[in-house]
């Protein structure tokens, strides 16, 4: 399937798509506190994001049943929110979310430690987030899709965390997910030459211990094999002729 190059007038309405998720995730961070459940971030990551005119990305996606996906600790991605979940002091709490703007996606994901976090978890946290602005030093045009994918899996490695192989991110616009796949890891490959207009998903998932995850028995939400800590950070990011925008962040 080709890449799709955006318009300007598809950039301008990206960009918008992005600024407001940016804020959803603004607002959601500043709410996250223990004693929540993960369908209040749910209720009020839904709340914000429709209250900008916007619909919330992953609402009824191939049958997923939340607005924002909440996980906590071992787990990976996808967490789907749940009344009876209690975040706890020191938990590590990965949202992501996305929202459709006048009919075009965002999409994005961060980390957060709820109160005082072990040194593990901020580390992992902080590593995370490196390998992504790792990554994104190749995002630019002229460069090849697997350049990012090697820096951000390399990074990692090199600091003896696990980088999860079995997920990967994605191209976006009108559909959420859009050609090219972006792994997070060096697979051989240069793979696709990036061109200026390119909007891409980059998104780090990264283990404390094992890359290897399995799914679990509501086939969404996805955990490391080991049970140790992971950690999510996600961008959307426009290739353009110099420096690679970041529309999810302010």
């Amino acid at each position: 399937m080709p890449v799709s190059i955006k318009s300007p007038r598809e950039i301008e309405l990206m960009t918008e798509a992005g600024r407001i998720l940016a804020l959803v995730h603004e607002e959601l961070e500043k709410a996250l506190r223990p004693g929540m459940t993960t369908l209040d971030i749910d209720k009020l990551g839904e709340e914000i994001i429709r209250s900008y005119g916007c619909i919330p990305s992953f609402l009824g996606y191939n049958g997923y049943p939340a607005s924002i996906c909440v996980s906590l600790n071992d787990e990976v991605v996808h967490g789907i929110p749940n009344a009876g979940r209690i975040i706890h002091e020191g938990d590590v709490v990965s949202l992501d979310a996305g929202v459709i703007y006048k009919g075009y996606h965002s999409d994005a994901a961060r980390t957060h430690i709820v109160g005082e976090g072990t040194k593990e978890a901020k580390d992992l946290v902080r590593v995370t987030e490196e390998s992504f602005f790792e990554g994104i030093k190749y995002a630019r045009e002229g460069n090849h899709l697997g350049d990012i994918s090697a820096a951000i899996g390399n990074y990692a490695r090199a600091l003896g965390y696990g980088v999860v192989r079995d997920l990967c991110g994605h191209g976006i616009g009108t559909n959420l997910h859009e050609a090219p796949e972006i792994t997070n890891f060096d697979t051989g490959r240069r793979g696709l030459r990036l061109k200026a207009g390119m909007t891409l998903a980059i998104e780090p998932m990264i283990n404390a211990g094992t890359w290897q995850v399995r799914w679990l028995d509501d086939d969404w939400t996805v955990v490391t094999k080991d049970g140790r800590l992971s950690a999510h950070y996600e961008n959307t990011v426009l290739i353009t002729g110099g420096e690679p925008k970041l529309l999810t962040l302010r």
